[in-house]
């Protein structure tokens, strides 16, 4: 059977046909919990749900030694780097956990340390919640800070959040000037994919054109890295005198103005209805944290002081 390497376009139709597959299974997995388990505890566990979701989707396909559903879709199979074999279970396995739990992990890691860091006194909780263990590792070292190792600390833990972001960026820019390794976690495990069928000659235009995408992506990527490097400092300032307000602050973080008409991300981070629904208009994702959520699920605050 004729095989070639798969080229962008396929790999970006396959990646957003799995998305899709994927998102109706989260949406259904979060309705199911949300009517049995409550708003409270959908809250708590809305993550690991997601999680949960993606690693059954890729045990059932990856793991199993078939393919996606996008995969499927554009006539693709993965493959080791020889490019004759498919990937043995152990070179799947750890393409799971580094496209799933190895972001998941990150994610909350680093939000714990931030809370730690920014929390006046240790917080405590008697219900259990996930990776409780290593939020009670992460009190405890934080614990045995001063507080001005903790102010030191809080400006880089953001500079590795901002440059985990940067890092996405750069891989994808790389992708549409290469042509190869869509997602960090196959880069990782070194699996690629080869195209089953039809093996006709590529467009150059396409590949020119993806290759320009790309150069004018690090063209951006160089901009905003100068721009956070000049701002750096400011950003730490108002990033600590936030962490010093209270948590019922009457201002508003888009607006830097008094908060009308307030309302309540999923995330619990307070805003004015008018300034978080224009932001909605453009990125579906809390301004304060970057927790993803739907429009709809904002929530108007009648009668809140």
């Amino acid at each position: 059977m004729p095989v070639v390497p798969a080229n962008q376009p396929q790999l970006i139709r396959s990646s957003q046909k799995d998305e899709y597959y994927q998102n109706n299974l989260t949406n259904n997995a979060n309705e199911l919990f949300h009517t049995f388990a409550g708003s409270r505890r959908w809250l708590q566990w809305r993550k690991e749900i997601e999680l949960l979701s993606d690693l059954t989707y890729y045990v059932l396909t990856t793991s199993s030694g078939y393919q996606t559903l996008g995969e499927e879709y554009v006539s693709i199979i993965q493959v080791d780097p020889s490019k004759r074999r498919i990937p043995s279970r152990m070179r799947r396995t750890a393409l799971i956990v580094c496209h799933t739990i190895v972001p998941y992990l990150l994610d909350k890691v680093l939000i714990c340390i931030e809370n730690e860091l920014e929390a006046e006194a240790p917080q405590t909780s008697r219900m259990w919640r996930p990776l409780s263990h290593v939020r009670l590792w992460i009190q405890r070292a934080v614990g045995m800070l001063t507080e001005s190792q903790r102010k030191a600390l809080i400006p880089l833990v953001f500079a590795l959040q901002q440059g985990i972001t940067l890092l996405y960026r750069l891989h994808v820019a790389l992708f549409y000037i290469t042509g190869a390794f869509y997602h960090i976690g196959k880069r990782a495990a070194c699996v690629s994919y080869l195209r089953v069928g039809n093996v006709a000659g590529d467009d150059p235009r396409i590949s020119n054109s993806y290759r320009l995408l790309g150069a004018l992506s690090l063209l951006q990527l160089g901009i905003t890295l100068t721009l956070q490097f000049n701002n750096l400092r400011q950003r730490q300032r108002r990033s600590i005198q936030s962490c010093q307000s209270s948590s019922r602050s009457s201002r508003c973080v888009l607006c830097l103005e008094e908060r009308r008409n307030t309302s309540s991300t999923p995330c619990g981070h307070l805003f004015c209805w008018e300034c978080i629904t224009e932001w909605c208009n453009t990125k579906t994702e809390c301004p304060l944290c970057r927790e993803k959520f739907q429009p709809h699920r904002l929530v108007f605050l009648r009668n809140y002081n």
